[in-house]
Parts: structure tokens; sequence; C-alpha cells
């Protein structure tokens, strides 16, 4: 039987735990909101007009971004924003120097579904508002791409301006076994972590130790540099998955960014780009899902817990007593996930638990738990 602990805020510090590897102390680890890491909190409305432009890594794409267009199917319909749609051969105007280069991230990509076709925009409010609005009118991998964003998607619904120099996208999924899809953005952390893993390596930059702080966040060197959304609806026997990704690339404030990290380490480093990363995440997402589809997250489960923050920490969870005038705590320490998806934890006196981060607050690097109160 395992006990649940729900609507508590909590925190921990980090102690050995002889069956995961141990990491940094997570002391000199700095919590950081989304608005202080992807730019600030949104009081401006929307754009009037936005530009959305669809591209094909492949004829076969390209005749389905035609379909999309002449159907006009893309709608925004929660902004009440016009949309214009185009092809790349209908591109008049030309875009700015560090805007996304489609060919330069085509030609990196390897997929066989995801990622291939592709929409962009200059500036967008939400790149997770065109999938989540289309998802069921578009193939499944479908990405959308924007340099900057004004209306980007958090979690308890907050709304988050990105600068330039994020990498900012949303993609499609489509999944019909409900009880995998909470995972699913544990996969999505887990392939953007291999991704720069990856082109690190490829590219002889030094190695960035980008890790996941459960549920949904990645840090480096203690510090925030990026975050995972995924939203989904059942519909005709469906799930219909928006998974939303965005990442400090290049824009060092007002936190940090990868790009500042390597040349810390390495004045003469190269610099990622946001094409060959995106491309990268693609090509290891889809290896990594069609695991997850076939073998469950089981079969993930030990590269997962080398990435994350959280192996043998103990924590603290504070409850209210039945007569609410005390609190009492139980000391907890997080061994893994669930089959569900929630972290387990065991007590000192052997008491399996699952923790919830509905309606919690997790901080775990300032070492006091509460609840939080109503």
């Amino acid at each position: 039987m395992i006990s649940q602990f729900k609507h508590i805020f909590f925190t921990a510090s980090l102690r050995k735990f002889p069956h995961f590897p141990s990491i940094f102390p997570l002391p000199h680890l700095k919590a950081y909101s989304a608005s202080q890491v992807l730019g600030g909190k949104m009081e401006s409305e929307a754009p009037d007009r936005t530009l959305l432009l669809l591209a094909g890594k492949s004829n076969e794409e390209n005749d389905v971004a035609k379909v999309l267009k002449d159907n006009n199917t893309l709608q925004l319909r929660k902004n009440g924003e016009e949309v214009e749609v185009i092809l790349p051969s209908e591109v008049e105007t030309t875009f700015e120097d560090d805007a996304f280069q489609i060919g330069e991230y085509f030609n990196s990509l390897s997929t066989k579904r995801f990622g291939r076709l592709l929409i962009y925009s200059p500036k967008l409010s939400s790149t997770h508002d065109v999938i989540s609005q289309n998802n069921s009118d578009l193939p499944v991998g479908t990405v959308c791409v924007a340099d900057v964003q004004l209306k980007g998607r958090g979690r308890s619904s907050n709304l988050w301006q990105s600068p330039k120099g994020c990498l900012l996208f949303s993609f499609s999924i489509q999944m019909e076994d409900g009880r995998v899809v909470p995972h699913l953005q544990y996969v999505v952390c887990l392939a953007m972590t291999e991704a720069i893993k990856a082109i690190c390596l490829e590219k002889g930059m030094p190695h960035l130790d980008v890790r996941i702080k459960w549920p949904n966040d990645l840090y480096l060197g203690g510090l925030k540099v990026g975050g995972i959304l995924s939203t989904s609806v059942y519909r005709s026997k469906k799930f219909y998955v928006s998974a939303g990704v965005g990442l400090n690339v290049g824009n060092e404030k007002p936190t940090t960014c990868l790009n500042a990290t390597l040349k810390r380490v390495n004045p003469l480093s190269r610099e990622l780009k946001r094409e060959d990363i995106i491309a990268a995440f693609f090509n290891k997402f889809e290896n990594l899902y069609d695991v997850f589809l076939k073998q469950g997250f089981q079969a993930l489960e030990e590269l997962y817990y080398q990435t994350w923050l959280h192996s043998g920490q103990r924590v603290i969870v504070q409850e209210r007593s039945d007569d609410q005038d005390q609190f009492v705590e139980n000391v907890v320490t997080i061994q893994g996930l669930t089959s569900s998806g929630y972290l387990l934890g065991i007590t000192d006196d052997g008491q399996m638990c699952e923790l919830h981060p509905d309606g919690n607050s997790f901080d775990f690097f300032k070492g006091l738990i509460k609840r939080k109160m109503s």
C-alpha cells in the first residue's frame, strides 16, 4: 500500500542512497521561476497579425503543408489573432539574420516522423497554442518554432515573454494508452539532455551537464535553463498531446544560458545553435519514444535516474494533524517514480509513499517544508 502526500510544500537536502549514483549537493542549487529564466510575465496583448511559415523536409511534407494552407486549417482561436499562412515559395519578407534557419535544421534532422513538418514564426503568442489548438488536424510530430514568444505557456496557467536566444518549440503527439501519458514529459526531458550531450560530443565542445529537476525543469550548474510543458485532450479514442520546450541557448540574461556556460569553460569554444539542438532533440526523442511505447518507461528509468537531480534525496513532508492545530512531519527518501509517474519515496519506518505535484510548490533547495495553505 502506497500512501499519498498531496498539497504540500517540500524541499530537500542530499544524502547518499546506495541504489542510485550520488550527484552534486543540492544546497548549492538555486531555484528560479519561469519568469526569471525565459523572460518576464506578460501583460501585453498578442500581435494583431501572426505569420506562420509552413515547410517540410521532403516533398511529402511540403504537400501536406500546401493542403493545410489551402484549407485554411491553422487557427489561433483563443487569442483571436489573424493568422497569415505562407509556404517557402511565397516568402517575400526578408527575415532577420538571427532568425531560425529552416534549411540548417532540416539538414541535421534524421527522423522518420517527428519534426519533419515545421511551422515557423518570427514572433508568436505561443507555440503551444498553435499545436494544441490544431493538434487533431496536424500530422504526428508537427513542430512549431518561434524566435520570440509573447505569451508562452507555463505551469499554473502562467504566461511568459521569451526573448531572442531561446529555443522555443512545441510539437504534436497522439497516444492511445492514457496510463503512459503522464510519463511522456519525462521522455521529453530525457531526450533534451541526451541531445545536448550528443551535440557537445559530436562538435568537440565542453560537456554540459544539464540535469532534470522533477517534474519538468532543466538545470545547469545550479541554474534553471529550460522547462517542459505537456498538455493533452482526449478525443475520438486518442490522447492528443502537445509537448512544449523552452531552452536558454544564447540569451544570457536574466540568469544564464548554454552558450554562456560554454564560454566560461572554454572561451574559444564554438556556440550551440538552436537549429542543431532541436534537430538533435527529435533524433533522440524518436528513438526514446519508440522504446517507451514498446517497453514502457521502465526501459528508460536507469538513464533517467542518471540524469535527474533527486536520487537519494531526503525530504521532510509536513502535514497538518487531524485536529488541524499541529503539524506532523514525515522524513522521506526519494527512490524514483511510481508506476503512475509521481515521486516514490520511503519513510524511515519503511512506509512507501507517493508525492504529487498538483497544488504543490516543489522547492528542493531551501531546507524548509510546509504544507501549502489555502
